[in-house]
């Protein structure tokens, strides 16, 4: 059975994808931020330790620091002082000598072990050792867990707030990023409100642009919001006129498709170039991909679940790689779907629905019970997308499907 892909105008994703890349260049401005301002933001160039870490040899317990050599000939040996982290015993431990150590403490010089207190007993400043003793046991050399001039973080890397602990325990205070993302969007639609104005029966709420400036704000972009743009050829036009001049990217939602009133598309091919607008994806076939003179441009499709997953899935992907990171690819994992999917072939099916281990521990998937594209809710009792294959028809139970866990963009 052909799949219909190679229909003029539907193009397969996975072409689709690799076109948007050919066509972006990775921003290429360069700056430093203060570490406290740098969660979010994309690393510009390696981060090389300028120091040890830890940058002494220290005890990885509580016990006595002790040279293994003494154990051998005696297990009871003098505490001659005390060493705590930050207040290091700073003078030598010498033949049938110890020192009270505690964790993170600095080793003593001339001690070469650490004997847990456990397997100690202290009768005043003579100590007595139990059990056997390995020369070098509880110490944490120098560098154990970062050694100087190794990479610890790699040019692409979008800064986590572990990121920024890992910074902070190397001392860095300014941090090497690429400028960031500047993204302005705007909805058309002449049936449109914004949330807050009085509700009418012949229109509806904008829940796309609100949820794509939440989504792309997760993504550390700089949103510019132009709002709601009336169905006029002349204002729309102005937009993006506007938007081109400000981001790097635009982004609208809806005015794609080929009704009498979306302008979007018309205005782009007069305006810009678009590489294409139709996908063998559902939901989202009226997505459209262009450029314009300083911008790239994402034409997402008016129904909101079919916006949520095409800027999730194609748009947010391919913004990352603009802001300069460097992204893996998400891989798949195998679920046995739990009840039948409908499907038919010609599109990638990105179904909403929920995937959990059973008691055997065998991932299992099932899908939301709606997968209108106009029905957002659908995502509140989902976790993940069962990814059903162009070529694929219906899924029956028990068949094994793909299933991709949603990202922190959508949930």
């Amino acid at each position: 059975m052909k799949c219909g892909c190679d229909a003029p105008g539907l193009m397969p994703i996975e072409q689709a994808k690799d076109m948007i890349f050919r066509a972006i260049t990775p921003i290429n401005v360069l700056e430093h931020c203060a570490l406290h301002d740098a969660l979010g933001r994309v690393l510009s160039e390696n981060i090389v330790s300028p120091i040890n870490v830890p940058a002494y040899d220290n005890s990885a317990m509580d016990g006595y620091a002790i040279r293994a050599s003494d154990l051998q000939s005696t297990s009871t040996l003098k505490q001659i002082g005390k060493s705590f982290a930050g207040a290091a015993f700073m003078e030598e431990v010498n033949e049938g000598e110890c020192v009270r150590i505690m964790t993170g403490a600095q080793i003593p010089n001339g001690s070469d072990t650490v004997v847990m207190q456990e397997n100690t007993k202290a009768d005043d400043l003579q100590i007595s050792f139990t059990g056997k003793v390995k020369q070098g046991d509880a110490i944490r050399p120098a560098g154990d867990d970062i050694k100087l001039g190794s990479v610890v973080l790699q040019k692409g890397k979008r800064i986590s707030p572990i990121d920024i602990g890992l910074l902070a325990s190397l001392g860095i205070n300014k941090v090497p990023v690429v400028r960031r993302l500047c993204v302005a969007v705007f909805s058309t639609g002449d049936e449109l409100l914004a949330a807050g104005e009085t509700a009418r029966e012949d229109r509806i709420f904008d829940s796309n642009r609100p949820m794509l400036i939440a989504m792309l704000e997760r993504l550390g972009a700089s949103v510019i919001d132009l709002g709601i743009i009336a169905d006029s050829k002349a204002d729309i036009k102005a937009a993006f006129e506007k938007a081109n001049n400000l981001a790097d990217c635009v982004i609208t939602s809806g005015g794609v498709s080929v009704g009498e009133a979306d302008y979007t598309r018309e205005i782009l091919e007069e305006y810009g170039q678009i590489d294409f607008w139709k996908l063998a994806i559902k939901p989202g076939k009226p997505l459209a991909f262009g450029r314009l003179s300083d911008s790239i441009f994402f034409g997402l499709p008016g129904n909101p679940v079919s916006s949520a997953v095409t800027f999730d899935q194609i748009a947010a992907p391919a913004l990352a790689y603009l802001a300069g990171e460097s992204s893996p690819v998400a891989v798949p994992l195998k679920a046995v779907a739990k009840s039948a999917m409908k499907k038919r072939p010609g599109r990638t099916d990105y179904q909403r629905a929920y995937y959990y281990a059973d008691d055997s521990g065998e991932l299992c998937v099932t899908p939301s019970v709606s997968q209108s594209s106009g029905v957002l809710s659908g995502f509140s009792d989902s976790n993940c997308y069962a990814v059903l294959e162009n070529v694929r028809d219906a899924v029956s139970e028990g068949e094994s499907v793909n299933i991709l866990p949603f990202s922190t963009l959508v949930k």
